[in-house]
C-alpha cells in the first residue's frame, strides 16, 4: 500500500530525543518579564492533557495570542472524516483506517488513540519538524497519549493536566459546545472519570491546573513554562 506523501506527513522521520538530562530549574518571578516571554525553561514538548471540554484548546490558543513565534502545533492524523470548516493538512490529515494501521505498524506515531469508532494520532515527524525550528510544540493530548508517551524513554516532555472545577460543570461545557449527540457526550464524561483518576497518579503530570477561571488558569500555565512554577 503507498500512502500519499503529505498525508503521511513524512514517515521516516526518527524518534524526537531532547536532552534527557537537562535540568528544569525554577525562574524568580522578579526577572526581566521581556526576557522570559521569549525564553521558555527549555525546548520540551508540552502536553496539555484533560478531559474532552475542560479549555486545553482555548488554553492553547493564549499561549500562541501571549507569545508570538514561540510555540507551534502539530498536524495529527485521523481516520474520522472532516467537519464543517476544517481543512485537509491543517485541521488534520484525514486518512482511512487502512493507512493508519500501516502506520501503526511503521512505528510513526508517538501517540495515537481509538474514540468513537476512529483513531487519533500524532507522528513523530510533526514534533521533529517543529523542534527543530526552535519552536515549543504544543500537544492536545488526552489520557492513552499521555501513558504511550510516558512509556518513550527517550521522548522528554513537560506534562500538564487541565482538571474541570467540578463533573457537573464539564458536562455543562460539552452541553453548551452543540455539537455533540447525547451518546457522544455520556462517552466523554465516562473518559474524563477515567482521565481524573488517572491524573492521580504520582509522576505523571508535572503540573495539574484546574480550569474554573480561564485567565487563572492560564497564569498558572504560563507561568510554569516560563518560570517552572508549579503552586
Amino acid at each position: 500500500m503507498t500512502i500519499n506523501a503529505k498525508r503521511a506527513n513524512i514517515l521516516a522521520a526518527p524518534l524526537l530525543v531532547m536532552a534527557p538530562d537537562t535540568p528544569i530549574t525554577p525562574r524568580a518571578e522578579g526577572q526581566d518579564r521581556t526576557v522570559i516571554e521569549s525564553s521558555p525553561l527549555n525546548r520540551w514538548p508540552v502536553v496539555i492533557s484533560g478531559p474532552s471540554g475542560v479549555g486545553k484548546g482555548t488554553l492553547a490558543q493564549k499561549l500562541f495570542d501571549a507569545h508570538p513565534g514561540v510555540f507551534a502545533s502539530t498536524v495529527s492524523h485521523t481516520t474520522r472524516a472532516p467537519r464543517s470548516g476544517e481543512v485537509e493538512g491543517v485541521s488534520y490529515y484525514f486518512i482511512s483506517v487502512a493507512e493508519f494501521e500501516l502506520l501503526i505498524s511503521q512505528n510513526t506515531f508517538v501517540e495515537y488513540t481509538s474514540f468513537s469508532g476512529h483513531y487519533y494520532g500524532t507522528s513523530k515527524h510533526t514534533i521533529a519538524e517543529q523542534t527543530a525550528k526552535g519552536l515549543v510544540v504544543l500537544l492536545d493530548i488526552e489520557m492513552h497519549g499521555v501513558k504511550q508517551i510516558k512509556m518513550h524513554p527517550g521522548f522528554n516532555a513537560r506534562c500538564v493536566f487541565i482538571k474541570p472545577p467540578s463533573m457537573e460543570e464539564l458536562e455543562a461545557r460539552l452541553r453548551g459546545r452543540s455539537t455533540e449527540s447525547e451518546e457522544s457526550i455520556q462517552k466523554r464524561l465516562t473518559r474524563a472519570e477515567a482521565e481524573l483518576e488517572y491524573s492521580k497518579t504520582p509522576g505523571v503530570h508535572d503540573i495539574i491546573i484546574t480550569n474554573d477561571k480561564i485567565e487563572e488558569a492560564f497564569e498558572k500555565l504560563d507561568k510554569y513554562i516560563f518560570y517552572g512554577l508549579t503552586a
